[in-house]
C-alpha cells in the first residue's frame, strides 16, 4: 500500500502544499522561506527515509510565526493521514541523536490522542532567519495535528543550531520506527483494539 499523501492548506496568512511519502528514499524539495527551516526540513526528509515536498507562501513581512506554526499543521495532517489506519505499523519509536555538543531525545506515539512535551529553552532569539521560539510551535502544531504523543528533550549541548538540527533529526528517526511496519502485528498495536 503507498503510503504518499497530498496535503494542501491557503489561509490569509499561508498557502501551503507538502506532499509526503513515509517510504520514500530522503529526497527533499523545500522551500519555506526561511533558509535555515528548510534545512531543517530537508534534515527530516533525509534521516526519516522520507521524500517530501514543502513549497509554502508565507506573510513574511509580518515574521515567520504564520509560516512555522502552518507548516508543522500541514505536515502533522500528511503523517496522520499517510499512517491512515496504523494497522501494522510499530506505533512507537524513539531515537537518541548525537550531533557534536548536542544531544536530543526524540518519542513518538502514534496513539490519536496528541500531546507534547517539549524541553529546549534557546539560549539565542534567530538561528539564521528562524526565531528559535517558533520550534516549540512547530512541534506543537505536528503532535496536535498528527494526533501523536511526542516527546523532545535535550540532553546535553550549547550550540543551537546543533541542538535544533539534533532535534529535527531525532524526531526523523523516532519517526521512521513508529511509522515501520512489523510483521508480528497484524492489527493495530492496542489492548483496546483501535488506536
Amino acid at each position: 500500500m503507498d503510503r504518499i499523501v497530498t496535503v494542501n492548506r491557503k489561509t490569509k496568512e499561508t498557502d501551503i502544499s507538502i506532499t509526503l511519502n513515509l517510504d520514500g528514499t530522503g529526497k527533499a524539495d523545500i522551500d519555506t522561506g526561511i533558509g535555515f527551516f528548510d534545512h531543517m526540513l530537508e534534515g527530516f526528509a533525509r534521516h526519516g527515509f522520507f521524500d517530501l515536498t514543502c513549497k509554502v507562501k508565507g506573510d513574511l513581512h509580518v515574521d515567520g510565526h504564520h509560516t512555522v506554526e502552518d507548516t508543522g499543521i500541514v505536515l502533522g495532517q500528511a503523517i496522520s493521514q499517510a499512517v491512515g489506519d496504523k494497522k501494522g505499523i510499530c506505533r512507537y519509536g524513539s531515537f537518541t541523536l548525537p550531533m557534536d555538543d548536542a544531544l536530543a531525545l526524540c518519542a513518538v506515539d502514534l496513539c490519536g490522542r496528541p500531546f507534547l512535551n517539549f524541553g529546549y529553552e534557546p539560549t539565542v532569539e534567530r538561528v539564521g532567519e528562524l526565531e528559535t521560539e517558533l520550534i516549540k510551535e512547530f512541534f506543537y502544531a505536528i503532535s496536535y495535528s498528527a494526533a501523536m504523543n511526542l516527546h523532545i528533550k535535550i540532553l546535553d549541548g550549547y550550540n543551537n543550531h546543533h541542538i535544533i538540527e539534533a532535534m529535527f533529526k531525532a524526531f526523523a528517526k523516532a519517526l521512521d520506527l513508529a511509522t515501520c511496519y512489523d510483521k508480528r502485528i497484524t492489527d493495530v498495536l492496542s489492548t483496546k483494539g483501535a488506536l
